[in-house]
C-alpha cells in the first residue's frame, strides 16, 4: 500500500500517495481520485521509481476549485508544480495514462526544466481523437450510443449497486483487447474512482486542447506508448506525440487495447525497468 500524507502549498493543500525506493516520479490522472491502493499502473511504477500519487484538485482530501484555481489542465500542471517544489524534489518524472498522459505532455511543454522525463500512454496532443473513426469517441463509432448510455446510468443516484458493477465491467471490456484480463484486474485491489464532475469540466475544455507545435520544441525525454487496438486513443495519435518530440520513443503493445500495462503486464514492466536513469 502507499503512505499518505497532505501536502501544504502556496495553491492549497493536496493529497499525496507515496511508495517505492529511487528515482522521484510523480502519477496522476485528471479526473480520477486515488487512495492507499494506488492503481495497477502505478503499482508497477513504484516496483522502479520512489512514486508519489497526487489527488488533484477536487479529489479525495484535497482542495476543491475556487474562483483563482481550477480543474483546468494548465492548473493541474502548476499545482502539481507547487506539490515538487514543496516536497524539495529539484526535478522529477512525471507518469500518466489517458488523460493523466495528456496532463504529462502539458508539463512537457510548462515546466520542461522540472523533468526528468515523462512516461505517457493511450495519448493524443489535440482534441483530434474525438473525430477518428477507431475512437470510441467518435459518434459514429459503433461502440459509442451505449458507451454515452453506461455513462448516464453511472450519474444516476437510484443506479443499483449490482447494475453499477455490471455498467463498470461492460465500459472496461470496450478498452481490453484480451477480454479474459478483466477477471486478472478483479484480483487485484486498487483505486481510481471516476469524478463526473471533473470529466464535465475536461469536455468543455477539451476543444481547446492542442499541445502539438508546442511539442516540436520541448527537450524532454518521452517515453511513449501505446496498444495496438486502442479504442479510446487510437494508436496513430501516440505515433504523432513521438513524431513530434525530438526525444521520444514510441513502444507499441501489439496484444493491447487501452490497458497494455494489464493485457501484457511482463512486457510492460520491462518496458517501465527500461526507462529508469536513462
Amino acid at each position: 500500500m502507499f503512505n499518505a500524507e497532505i501536502v501544504s502549498t502556496d495553491r492549497g493543500n493536496f493529497e499525496v500517495f507515496k511508495r517505492g525506493t529511487g528515482e522521484p516520479l510523480a502519477f496522476t490522472h485528471l479526473y480520477s481520485e486515488f487512495n492507499e491502493y494506488g492503481n495497477l499502473m502505478s503499482q508497477i511504477l513504484s516496483e522502479y521509481y520512489s512514486v508519489y500519487i497526487i489527488n488533484l484538485r477536487g479529489a479525495g482530501r484535497s482542495d476543491g476549485q475556487t474562483d483563482e484555481f481550477t480543474y483546468s489542465m494548465d492548473d493541474a500542471i502548476r499545482d502539481t508544480e507547487a506539490i515538487r517544489e514543496t516536497l524539495g524534489i529539484k526535478e522529477w518524472t512525471f507518469s500518466g495514462h489517458s488523460t493523466g498522459g495528456f496532463l504529462a505532455l502539458k508539463y512537457a511543454v510548462l515546466f520542461s526544466s522540472s523533468l526528468t522525463k515523462i512516461i505517457a500512454g493511450g495519448i493524443c496532443a489535440s482534441s483530434e481523437y474525438m473525430e477518428h473513426p477507431d475512437s470510441i469517441y467518435y459518434p459514429e463509432n459503433p461502440n459509442n450510443e451505449r458507451m454515452k448510455e453506461i455513462f448516464a446510468k453511472l450519474r444516476k443516484s437510484d443506479t443499483s449497486r449490482d447494475e453499477r458493477i455490471s455498467l463498470s465491467k461492460e465500459w472496461i471490456m470496450m478498452s481490453l483487447y484480451i477480454k479474459e484480463a478483466y477477471y486478472d484486474i478483479l484480483k487485484k485491489k486498487e483505486s481510481g474512482r471516476t469524478l463526473m464532475e471533473k470529466i464535465d469540466y475536461f469536455t468543455e475544455e477539451l476543444e481547446n486542447y492542442d499541445v502539438r507545435d508546442q511539442l516540436k520544441i520541448s527537450p524532454v525525454n518521452a517515453y511513449i506508448y501505446c496498444g495496438r487496438h486502442d479504442a479510446q486513443c487510437p494508436h496513430i495519435f501516440s505515433e504523432e506525440v513521438a513524431k513530434l518530440m525530438p526525444n521520444a520513443a514510441l513502444s507499441t503493445f501489439e496484444n493491447s487495447n487501452h490497458n497494455p500495462n494489464i493485457e501484457e503486464e511482463s512486457k510492460f514492466m520491462k518496458f517501465i525497468s527500461k526507462t529508469v536513469s536513462q
